[in-house]
């Protein structure tokens, strides 16, 4: 197993928070619910910026998203205009991608100046250390899910996506997460105990070095669960569903649902 990276510490000023949220699969499963799903997120934005130090988005943003040199995905236009607000206004937010969204390249980080993470980190925040990550292909098993990442972020992969029209490519991928999503689905909402692969990869991580918190996404089932002394393995969920979040305010990470 790789060491993990690092990022620099995050100081919490007094009465402020630190969010982290996932899965937000907008475009998914049809484009009348995006949309409500997708004003439900701007609305949650607009909650948690009124104390929040920095906030963290861990993945999955949408059901599928490929930037072509001169497009991008049509849609999801308020969360993007949300997200370019937020961050004119100084605050951090932090991108990281997921298996439904590993295309992103630069788009988000020239037009809104959010930096957009390949993989998992760790990173002190306040007087605790966190690891960070959206989740996919961590663990054991899952060969096949880790043979077809290894395909998808290939140059040349992405180059020859690249070759097809926009309206072949992202149709034909759409279609395909649709289909990936509903094979899945009928674990979404099964806990695993001891057997849940990231959990079994935090207390792996865990062996080697002491993290406070362990937070994903991926797994589509809000969690917290205990992965050693003093360390808890917290996934956030999805907005599908659960509409589910992190709130870290200097003391505790803990789950809540967004309700307006």
């Amino acid at each position: 197993m790789k060491q993990p990276h690092t990022l620099p510490d995050l100081a919490l000023p007094p009465g402020k928070k630190v969010y982290f949220a996932s899965d937000f699969h907008l475009g998914a499963p049809d484009a009348a619910a995006s949309l409500a799903r997708e004003r439900r997120i701007v609305r949650w934005l607009d909650e948690v910026a009124q104390d929040a130090a920095a906030i963290y988005l861990l993945g999955d943003l949408f059901d599928f998203w490929f930037e072509y040199k001169h497009a991008v995905p049509r849609g999801f236009i308020r969360l993007q205009g949300k997200l370019a607000e937020l961050t004119d206004a100084g605050m951090p937010i932090t991108i990281f991608t997921g298996n439904h969204d590993m295309w992103m390249f630069g788009y988000f980080t020239q037009e809104m100046g959010i930096p957009v993470l390949r993989r998992e980190v760790s990173q002190r925040i306040g007087n605790q250390l966190f690891h960070i990550g959206h989740g996919d292909g961590l663990g054991p098993k899952d060969y096949s899910y880790k043979a077809l990442k290894q395909v998808f972020t290939s140059s040349i992969a992405q180059w020859l996506f690249a070759r097809l029209h926009p309206n072949l490519g992202i149709g034909l991928a759409n279609k395909w997460s649709r289909r990936s999503r509903m094979q899945a689905g009928k674990d979404d909402t099964k806990y695993f105990g001891d057997e849940e692969w990231l959990l079994q990869y935090c207390r792996e991580v865990e062996t080697r070095s002491h993290h406070d918190y362990y937070v994903f996404g991926h797994r589509h089932l809000p969690l917290d669960v205990e992965v050693g002394p003093g360390s808890r393995y917290i996934n956030l969920g999805e907005w599908v569903n659960y509409c589910s979040y992190g709130v870290y305010d200097g003391n505790k990470l803990a789950l809540r649902h967004f309700e307006q």
